[in-house]
Formats: C-alpha cells, structure tokens, sequence
C-alpha cells in the first residue's frame, strides 16, 4: 500500500487518533484528492477530528482556496460549509467574498453565523446589505453576527433598526447593540 492509499484508508477509519496524526502531517499537502479528503474531515463524527482537519487546512501555505469556496458552493453539508467559511476568512482569501456573500441565505443558522462572521473578518464593505439584511434573522446567532460584521465593516445602525435587533435580545446581543 503506497502513503496516498495509506492516509485514505486512515481518514475512513474509526480511530480518532490515528486520523488526527494523519491530518497533523498534512499540513502542507498540495494534493487535490487529499485536500479534498481533509475538508471532508470538517464533518467527522469527532470534533477534535474535525478541528484538526480545521487546523491543518488553515495553516496550509499552499492555494487551496479553490477547494474550500468549493466545499461553500457544494450540497454539502452544514458543517463543511461553516468551517470552510472560517477557514477561508481566517487566510483572509477576499476571492472568497462573493460565494460567502451566499451563504446568509443558507437553511442552517450556523452557515448563515459562520458567513456572516468571515465577511465581517474580511471587512467585506460591499457586503454591507446583505448583512444588514440580517438584522432580521429569526436565529438569535444570526443577528449577533449580523451586528458583529457590521461594527467591523464601519456601517451604521439606522434607529428602525435597532428596535428589531433588540426583539428578543440576549443580553450579548444587548451589549453589542450599546457599542453603536
């Protein structure tokens, strides 16, 4: 069995230790199939395996954006676009802006929490409506984030606003508003 086989094989497995020591030594992969695999690896069943395949695809030096906008334009699940959004925020990819700027639109609130947090990251100025847009959002995440990637952005809270933020507000969501 040759090493490509090996990390497969290794990466379907059940073992949560033997796959977070695979995907610690891929840090620097440049191998399509392999990168592919690694992202898949941000819906295993164990999240210290999903945070390593996070932090091996985060610290990766090489292009691989290409696959992780992929994994947000994919059917894929949930999970794999989330992190896939942070992870591309996080190397600050701004090509990404666009397929992020999708995202609020998703079924899950964590992918819309999750897209909305990169674009904030990313100070994605022209994504300005569509965060906004999000002020509404009937998952309290959502709108924290919404509120969030706006500070960040520079943008202004118009007093209409404001009212619907504070529906139902936590008392984070209370405190971010109190920023403005």
């Amino acid at each position: 069995m040759n090493r490509f086989e090996e990390i497969f094989q290794i990466l379907s497995s059940d073992s949560k230790d033997d796959k977070i020591k695979v995907l610690e030594s891929l840090s620097q992969t440049n191998n399509p199939e392999i990168i592919r695999k690694i992202i898949s690896k941000l819906d295993d069943p164990e999240i210290a395996v999903r945070g390593e395949a996070f932090s091996s695809l985060f610290l990766n030096k090489n292009k691989i954006s290409e696959f992780l906008i992929q994994g947000l334009r994919s059917q894929s699940n949930k999970n794999i676009k989330a992190f896939s959004a942070l992870i591309l925020a996080n190397r600050e990819d701004r090509d990404a802006i666009p397929d992020l700027d999708l995202l609020p639109l998703a079924p899950s609130s964590m992918v819309r929490s999750c897209a909305l947090g990169g674009l904030g990251y990313l100070c994605s100025s022209q994504s300005s409506s569509i965060i906004r847009n999000c002020f509404e959002d009937e998952a309290l995440q959502v709108r924290k984030s919404a509120l969030e990637a706006f500070f960040k952005i520079g943008g202004q809270i118009l007093p209409n606003e404001l009212e619907r933020l504070t529906n139902d507000a936590d008392d984070e969501l209370k405190f971010l508003i109190k920023k403005f």
